[in-house]
């Protein structure tokens, strides 16, 4: 699943269902979403049908009111109920700051500020959220761009629903996959003009990871915050939301199919990517980065290898590459194996054991070839990963230490071989 709901306006309209949260639940589906703004809604467009097929009935804008005369809010539409509430009393100007500032310790000393002084509006857009979930209806929160009043409220929301930081951390940082088009978007709002901040649209998990610090040195806890400064009944609002929003995860799941990429497929492995490397690193998992595999890299790989995609229930659930040849990692070598990379699962959403399934899968297609071996590698840094590999049957067979992945400098890698029967 692409927590990204696609819109030709719209850049960051993300479903919050499927997160892990209290107890082994996780977060109901199309019930709870976030957004950039939806002043870029227009009636009787494809986007109208697809926001109004949603059945949301709620939406709370965070914006300044400023914001909304110049931008424009969400088209008027029966049974739509919407709520202005600024969260934000201290603008600041984004585009404008030096290139130099970095944006975790600044943007997470801003989203500190909005927490102490937009007490009264986040306490409304809480209840909000309780009422909404409590009447099984659909509700959205948007700002300007998604990524720093609705990542608060977001991270407040989850939080809440018992998600643990690095989930909330992750979530924060999808913003990444939106970037690129919020920044042309800027640009196209400017004459062309580029911001001098080179911060500008991101969302770097250093800034969530730092605000939940701070937060919870100057409350606490998430709860106590609730409690202290906005004065509600955090256990209350916590029972609401957590009896509402959370569901058990499925007893069983569909069964995986898988097909070969096609080129309509390159631009969504290249998100699935930059979630897994999201995903990875808000959990401290340095290996992977957001943009690094863009659709160029997998088209070249479907030229010069295979790469696979694994569904489950029509939905995304994973995929894999193939190679024939893998000279970076492991030299000159016979035509005896398939190299394994870059094994991918939908975070959250793929059933559980993806991860195995579709490493015996790309073993089934390395035997059907005939060649004797499977070979992958992993980074010398992530014992973590070794193990995994290690418990599906693979050996460490060697060290390469100037690995080149073609952007970057050299890295370590541990080679990995798997006798195929």
């Amino acid at each position: 699943m692409d927590r990204h709901i696609r819109f030709d306006a719209l850049h960051n309209f993300r479903d919050l269902g499927g997160y892990p949260a209290a107890d082994g639940r996780r977060v109901r589906p199309a019930r709870l979403y976030r957004s950039d703004s939806l002043g870029k809604l227009a009636e009787a467009t494809p986007d109208w049908s697809r926001f109004l097929s949603l059945g949301i009935r709620t939406v709370i804008d965070l914006r300044h009111p400023w914001e909304i005369e110049s931008r424009g809010r969400v088209p008027h539409h029966d049974g739509l109920a919407y709520h202005p509430l600024s969260i934000e009393h201290r603008p600041y100007d984004q585009p404008a700051l030096a290139a130099d500032v970095d944006p975790g310790p600044y943007l997470a000393e801003r989203y500190l500020e909005v927490a102490q002084d937009g007490t009264a509006e986040i306490r409304r857009a809480l209840e909000l959220v309780a009422e909404a979930a409590a009447a099984d209806q659909p509700l959205v929160f948007h700002c300007a761009s998604g990524k720093d009043r609705t990542g608060l409220l977001a991270a407040l929301v989850l939080s809440l629903l018992g998600a643990d930081d690095h989930t909330v951390i992750e979530d924060f940082s999808l913003t990444e996959l939106a970037a690129p088009a919020l920044l042309a978007e800027w640009r196209a709002r400017n004459d062309g003009r580029t911001p001098t901040w080179l911060g500008f649209g991101r969302a770097p998990e250093s800034v969530m990871r730092l605000f939940l610090a701070a937060l919870t040195t100057h409350y606490g806890s998430i709860e106590d915050y609730v409690t202290k400064a906005l004065s509600l009944d955090a256990e209350a609002l916590t029972h609401t939301l957590r009896t509402a929003l959370l569901e058990q995860p499925p007893a069983t799941w569909p069964r995986l199919t898988y097909r070969k990429a096609e080129k309509a497929d390159a631009g969504t492995l290249a998100r699935l990517h930059g979630s897994s490397a999201l995903w990875q690193l808000a959990r401290g998992i340095d290996q992977w980065k957001p943009g690094e595999k863009d659709e160029t890299h997998f088209l070249d790989r479907m030229r010069d290898g295979e790469v696979w995609l694994a569904h489950a229930g029509g939905h995304l659930a994973g995929a894999w590459e193939l190679w024939w040849t893998d000279p970076a990692a492991w030299g000159p070598r016979p035509d005896d194996a398939g190299y394994i990379h870059r094994l991918m699962t939908t975070p959250h959403t793929a059933p559980p054991g993806t991860g195995r399934a579709l490493l015996a899968e790309a073993e089934s297609r390395i035997s059907a070839t005939g060649r004797p071996y499977a070979r992958l590698d992993c980074l010398t840094s992530n014992p973590r990963l070794r193990a995994y590999y290690e418990s599906a049957g693979y050996r460490v067979v060697g060290e390469q230490p100037t690995k080149h992945g073609g952007t970057g400098a050299p890295y370590a890698v541990t080679l990995l071989e798997k006798k195929l029967t």
